[in-house]
């Protein structure tokens, strides 16, 4: 039994100096060293030997088995690191190869715009006030003295849902909440940005739906004197500290007097170019003091107080500001039109 598990040894080692394969160093394992293995298989006539025999066979059968097992290992470390260099080599990245640049938003000049204004009213004191796009005919149209068949409304025609609910035309209903909300308390000042809803077709200078920011301020002694300085204030920072304002009479329902509000142009400093169709001013916003009947819908007694309110389109600006002809180059998601924007 002896010489037979030597020559198992022999063969063993010498067929598996041949191995080339994972596979086929599996199936030796198991051909030598398995349950039905070749050792197993001698092994199992240990019983017919004698007490003297069993131990000294025994040691030659473990020897055998770790030999064999020892070549195994070496063979599947070998196969092993052979496998991981060709994965290193076929996985190899050039780290000295620049990087891929990854695409990046910016700031919509829409909402670029609104934070700015927003960011002067507040520097001035104001605070931001907002309210519901889906509005009752009241809040919308008669507590702004417009009411029910006052030919105004004409000017604002809108999308109704029922008889009495609409989509605002304007955020005035939220300078109503406001003044309802604060019970005849004073002073006021707040803008409302939000959007506004009207049935105008849509081409290079309008649109169903835009943006505005209107302004609320009640007080003591609030003069015609204060919403020109306002808005003076407001036209130098947004276009720049040369620019002039100058007011021209107006209509609005809910405001008396009223006022259309133009700036000087930017492009030609107010000589005349095509911008301004040669006039040197560009209409920004409308503006007046508010109707005494509006203050006493809101709560307020207009013989003790006074104030004034304004409202601008945020398109309207933005035009103005950057200088762009078409409304539409806004809403209709041209990336290259929008990376302008993110550089400035």
């Amino acid at each position: 039994m002896k010489a037979r598990l030597e020559e198992l040894r022999a063969e063993a080692l010498a067929e598996l100096q041949g191995v080339e394969s994972q596979g086929t160093l599996n199936d030796l394992r198991v051909k030598y060293l398995g349950k039905k293995g070749a050792l197993t298989e001698i092994l199992r006539g240990m019983g017919s030997l004698s007490a003297e025999e069993r131990p000294v066979i025994g040691q030659v059968g473990n020897d055998v088995r770790a030999a064999i097992e020892s070549v195994i290992e070496e063979k599947q470390a070998a196969f092993q690191q052979a496998e991981t260099n060709n994965r290193l080599l076929a996985e190899t990245i050039d780290v000295t190869l620049p990087g891929k640049k990854l695409p990046t938003g910016s700031v919509h000049p829409l909402n670029k715009v609104s934070q700015e204004i927003e960011d002067i009213f507040i520097g001035l004191g104001y605070s931001i006030a907002e309210g519901p796009e889906v509005e009752t005919d009241y809040y919308n149209f008669e507590a702004l003295n417009l009411p029910k068949n006052h030919p105004a409304r004409d000017m604002q025609d809108s999308f109704y849902i029922t008889d009495d609910i609409l989509m605002r035309t304007q955020t005035s209903p939220v300078q109503v909440r406001t003044m309802q909300a604060s019970k005849g308390e004073a002073p006021i000042r707040v803008i409302c940005p939000g959007k506004v809803y009207r049935r105008d077709d849509d081409d290079a200078t309008h649109s169903f739906q835009f943006n505005q920011i209107e302004g609320l301020v009640i007080g003591k002694g609030i003069r015609m004197s204060d919403l020109k300085g306002t808005l003076l204030q407001f036209a130098q920072q947004m276009f720049g500290s040369q620019t002039q304002i100058r007011l021209r009479p107006s209509f609005f329902p809910f405001t008396e007097p009223s006022a259309e509000v133009d700036v000087s142009c930017a492009q030609c400093g107010g000589n005349g170019c095509r911008m301004c169709k040669h006039t040197g001013w560009l209409e920004i916003l409308g503006c007046g003091m508010i109707h005494p009947k509006v203050l006493e819908m809101g709560g307020y007694d207009p013989e003790e107080v006074t104030g004034f309110a304004f409202g601008m389109g945020v398109e309207r600006i933005a035009l103005l500001k950057y200088g762009i002809d078409d409304i539409r180059h806004f809403y209709t998601n041209d990336l290259r039109f929008l990376g302008q924007f993110a550089r400035m």
